[in-house]
This record gives C-alpha cells, structure tokens and sequence, in this order.
C-alpha cells in the first residue's frame, strides 16, 4: 500500500475487513472548531474518530508530547486497529493533522499506514458518502513500541541549530516564524530557533487540498533554502504540523528525517535556549539572524 491514497482507491476499499479508516483533524482553541463534533456531524463511513489532543503524554509539562507505549496502544485498541490492519488516517483541518496521526503510528510500529490525499475536503467534493454519529468500534490488538530514532529531543536539536550539515525546518506560518505574532501558549517566548529554515506547511498543498507531488513538492523545499540531501529535523508550534513537512520529504524519497516532538512550545518556553527573530533571509550573500546561503553569517 502507498503512503498517500486517493479518494477513488478508498471508496473501492471500503468495508474491507482487514481496513481501518481514521479521522484525526486536530484544531487548535483559537481556530473555535471542535474536531470531535464536526467528526459526529459527519465522516467517512466507517471511520473512527483518533482525538490527536488526548493521545498525548499527560505527565510531560509540555503539551502534545507523544505518550507512552502503554497508553498508545490502548487507545488505538479501542479505535479497533490492529497489528495487521492497513490503516488509512485523514483529516479535516487547516493543519493537516493526518500527517501526525500518520507518523504516530509508524513511530509506534505500525507498518500499513496511509493518509486520504485531499482528506475529507476532497471526498465531499467528489460527492462521495458520508456518515454522521459516533459509531463504537470493535476492540483491536495492537502492539506500540515507540521508534526513538523517530524524533528529536531538544538536546539533539541544540547540537545541529545552525550546523551546516543540517537541516532544521519550521512548519509555522511566517509572521509566526518571525516572532511578529504572539504564540498561542502562554509563557512561549515568539520567534524561531536559530539557524531554521522556514517552509509553512501549507507550502505542500494544491488548490484542491491534495498533496503536491514531484518537481512541484521538491520546489517547495527548494525555494525555502532547504537542501534535500542533508539530514533533516523538521519543527513547528507543538509538533503537529511538522510532520506534514516530515510527510512531504517521505513523498520525496527522504527517510533521514526527525521530528522535534517539543518543537517551539518547549523550545520557546525555555529562558535558556537562543532564540532569534525576523524573516528568513536567502541567497548566496545572506547576513543576519536568519540567513542561510555559503556566505551567511550572524547570530540569534
């Protein structure tokens, strides 16, 4: 099974046995959108519901963290997922939260997971069925243990901020970026880590919601100063909407990449971590903050 599916590939599929569909829109307080009740409202026949603001680490003091095996698997259990089951996650969301439901799963251990291109949006646009309530699912068996090679901690992340062998992308919009807006979580200092790149994740998407694909997709990272060869740390708010840049380098071929599970909600809330502010300078002549290109230089 490929990691990115069409909309005509799954209502073929659907009603399989061995197939489990998954909405995980996640949305944040301010966005005023309740992922759960839009999910109740309506959703892909058959879908279950993985609530992304729950599955979290509820002990860590920085919110979103990834939880503990033990709690991973019992709430994928009680979705009906199991170790053998393909499973295909969408979403409903301006953040393209899929592809953090996409990349928990293969962090966990699972092996047959793909996400809806175009997600919801384009299902109904196609005019395709959908379902409303909340139907309970049948109890899986599903087997988590977590793959630490996946992420990056924050300690990894200090050691490559600004290393030229590196890369570091940060998936927020750029007034974000910049520290021009304030950060959505108190106590969370605005701006950037220094050294990052800056792709908004949006970046990877057609008109239509789909993926880009191909020369489209590369370019996106291209023309952010990202240097595809290079291992790659991707980064965001509070690690959601960096693995959509995680996902679009795996489109690419690219398996030499982490996620930065803190991201800026533990970066930015540390008094003791360089930060810098200002957009994303390039070119082959770039000074300040933010540059990157040969010649670049400056400091946070």
């Amino acid at each position: 099974m490929d990691s990115l599916v069409s909309t005509e590939w799954l209502a073929g599929e659907l009603g399989a046995p061995d197939l489990k569909v998954v909405d995980a829109s996640f949305h944040l307080p301010g966005d005023g959108r309740d992922a759960r009740d839009e999910f109740s409202e309506a959703h892909i026949p058959g879908a279950t519901f993985m609530d992304l603001a729950e599955i979290v680490d509820s002990d860590h003091p920085v919110p979103g963290m990834l939880p503990p095996d033990y709690k991973f698997a019992s709430r994928m259990q009680a979705l009906g997922i199991g170790d053998a089951d393909r499973i295909i996650v969408y979403d409903n969301s301006p953040h393209h939260s899929g592809a953090r439901a996409w990349w928990m799963l293969r962090s966990f251990g699972a092996r047959r997971v793909a996400i809806l291109d175009g997600g919801l949006p384009k299902w109904i646009a196609e005019g395709r069925a959908i379902e409303s309530g909340q139907p309970p699912p049948a109890r899986g068996h599903f087997t988590a243990q977590l793959d630490r090679t996946a992420l990056a901690d924050k300690d990894h992340v200090s050691a490559i901020a600004g290393s030229p062998a590196h890369e570091l992308v940060d998936a927020r919009g750029a007034s974000r970026f910049a520290g021009e807006d304030p950060e959505p979580r108190p106590g969370v200092t605005p701006g950037h880590i220094p050294g990052s790149k800056n792709l908004p994740q949006g970046r990877l998407f057609n008109p239509d919601n789909s993926w880009k694909r191909g020369a489209a997709l590369a370019a996106a990272f291209e023309e952010a100063g990202v240097d595809l060869a290079k291992p790659m740390v991707t980064t965001c708010g509070s690690g959601i909407t960096a693995a959509v840049l995680l996902f679009g380098a795996h489109l690419l071929g690219k398996q030499d990449v982490k996620l930065y599970d803190g991201s800026w909600a533990e970066w930015g809330s540390d008094p003791a971590t360089p930060k810098a502010t200002g957009p994303q300078a390039t070119g082959p002549n770039a000074t300040g903050p933010n540059a990157t290109g040969p010649n670049a230089t400056g400091q946070s």
